[in-house]
């Protein structure tokens, strides 16, 4: 029996299993069997390489993939706030291959992959659905591309990118599990867990080879969840939806739109409305930090910042500048929100906030 024929099997006898507290374990087996095997069934569908069967190279402060159906304007969006040609038609399919554009906004050079237009099944390899949303996997933003007129297409979506071992706009799980030598499982807790209880804590281990184990929760997470911990593999990536041809329907359509959607950014690619807003809700979701850089005896440099992500500490921006400065690092002084009095001295764990000023001492 093949992998996709297994798959099918446990789904449909995840669907048969009445969920009660009696069958929750087995359940949880079941759950477990089947997100190893989508795993294999990937990992053999793009050559052990877990999806990356497009050969992407990432460059720039932050990478950003447009996600939506075909003709739901991504091309045109892309070409609106990057310098990219992606080419544009309106029938099915125009983006064959993916294409990369660079935006550029206070000061950052953020990455944008126009995908191409996946349809329902892309998960499963349909049109080269695998690998195109391979993609997202590694993005630090994904922008989903509704058409106004199919937001239903939100669902597809969504139940897709799952399907390829992505949590938008999730965090992963607080739980840790060590394995250990002997002693069997312990499970210990620091919050109520109301989704799981030992017997089904320790069949899902067992499926994952843990015989001997410490377990954490930290967080009341479900079944899906606590799979997801023990799989090591999901992607944890923040999204945002966006609401394209706003300009062809009147605003009593987008308010009932959401109780639909709650949460989408309303624009219109062809006619350039709510772009420039678009650009600002971009950067501040890639959560970019802008540090200028003050070389010893000289002004600081206000015109270049080094853009940096939001939590990075001073060696973090050393490693970006050059590995020199990493090796030979002293220590740094820096002007701004991050510190007590301008010029402050600090280490290199010292973590800098938007628009510090930074300068980096060196071994002599």
């Amino acid at each position: 029996m093949g992998i996709e024929e297994k798959i099918k099997d446990i789904e449909e006898e995840i669907q048969k299993t009445p969920y009660n507290k009696a069958t929750s374990h087995h359940i949880g087996k079941l759950k477990a069997k089947l997100s190893k095997l989508k795993e294999e069934s990937l990992q053999r569908s793009s050559g052990g390489s877990k999806g990356q069967g497009f050969h992407v190279k990432k460059s720039g402060d932050a990478t950003v993939v447009l996600v939506g159906f075909p003709s739901v304007g991504k091309s045109t969006l892309l070409n609106n706030i990057t310098n990219a040609e992606s080419k544009v038609g309106a029938y099915q399919f125009t983006t064959l291959d993916i294409v990369p554009g660079v935006m550029e906004h206070k000061n950052a050079k953020i990455q944008i992959f126009d995908i191409p237009g996946i349809i329902t099944g892309a998960s499963s390899g349909k049109g080269r659905g695998k690998e195109i949303l391979s993609v997202a996997r590694t993005a630090d933003l994904i922008l989903v591309v509704l058409d106004t007129f199919n937001p239903q297409h939100i669902d597809v979506i969504l139940k897709e990118l799952r399907a390829i071992g992505i949590r938008p706009n999730e965090r992963p799980p607080d739980v840790t599990v060590k394995r250990k030598k002997l002693g069997g499982v312990k499970v210990s807790s620091t919050c109520k867990l109301t989704h799981l209880d030992e017997k089904t804590i320790r069949s899902i281990l067992n499926e994952y080879g843990y015989i001997n184990a410490d377990v954490l929760f930290r967080d009341d997470v479900t079944m899906d969840q606590f799979i997801d911990v023990l799989d090591r593999n999901k992607s944890y990536v923040p999204m945002l939806i966006l609401l394209n041809k706003v300009d062809l329907v009147d605003e009593a359509y987008i308010e009932e739109l959401k109780k639909y959607i709650p949460e989408f950014i309303p624009i219109s690619a062809d006619k350039n409305t709510n772009i420039d807003e678009l650009k600002d809700i971009i950067f501040d979701n890639l959560d970019l930090v802008r540090v200028y850089l003050k070389p010893q005896g000289r002004k600081a440099d206000m015109e270049d910042p080094l853009v940096i992500k939001k939590g990075s500490t001073v060696i973090d921006a050393c490693g970006k500048l050059h590995r020199e400065f990493v090796k030979n690092f002293r220590h740094a002084k820096v002007w701004g929100t991050s510190v007590k009095f301008p010029g402050q001295k600090v280490g290199p764990d010292h973590v800098l906030e938007d628009e510090d000023v930074l300068r980096v001492i060196l071994k002599k």
